[in-house]
C-alpha cells in the first residue's frame, strides 16, 4: 500500500499538491504582510502602505478636497463592481511597480485612471461642468489639464 501512495504518478500529484499549498501560503503571507485587507476600505491610511505613496497622501492631507473627498472618490468608479475591480487591477499594477521599482518619478496618472479621475471630478463639480461647453471636436474639456495637481498639489 505505502508503495501505491508514493508511485511515480502519486508523488507527481503530492508535488503539484505542495507546489500549489507553497504558491497559496506565500500570496496570503504576502497580502497579510502588506495589510492587503486595508485596499478594501475607504481609509485613505491604505494608500501609505506603500512609502511613495507619502507625498500625495500628505498633500492631499492638507487639501480642501479632504473635507469632501477621499483616494477612491476620486480614483476609482462609483458603482460596486467598478470600484473593487479597479482597486483590483491597480493593486496588482501598484505592487508590480513597487516590487520591481520601476514607476515614474514623479508618479504619473495612467490614461484609464486618468478617465475615471475626470468623470469624477465631472460628477461632484456637476454644476460648474453642466455649463461648460465643448471643444470644436465636441469633445469636454480635460479637468486635469488645468487642475491636475488638485488634491496633491505640494505644499510650500
Amino acid at each position: 500500500m505505502l508503495k501505491k501512495v508514493f508511485s511515480q504518478t502519486n508523488g507527481l500529484s503530492w508535488f503539484v499538491v505542495a507546489m500549489l499549498g507553497i504558491l497559496v501560503g506565500l500570496s496570503l503571507f504576502t497580502f497579510v504582510y502588506a495589510r492587503g485587507g486595508s485596499y478594501f476600505l475607504d481609509d485613505p491610511q491604505a494608500c501609505l502602505n506603500c512609502h511613495i505613496m507619502r507625498d500625495q497622501y500628505d498633500a492631499w492631507n492638507h487639501s480642501t478636497h479632504k473635507q469632501v473627498a477621499n483616494c477612491n472618490s476620486c480614483h476609482t468608479p462609483k458603482n460596486l463592481f467598478g470600484k473593487y475591480l479597479v482597486k483590483g487591477v491597480n493593486g496588482w499594477n501598484h505592487s508590480l511597480a513597487f516590487t520591481t521599482g520601476k514607476f515614474a518619478d514623479p508618479l504619473r496618472i495612467r490614461p484609464f485612471n486618468r478617465k475615471i479621475a475626470i468623470a469624477n471630478c465631472i460628477r461632484c463639480h456637476q454644476g460648474v461642468t453642466s455649463r461648460m461647453i465643448d471643444n470644436a471636436q465636441g469633445q469636454r474639456a480635460d479637468c486635469l489639464a488645468c487642475h491636475g495637481n488638485v488634491g496633491h498639489s505640494t505644499r510650500n
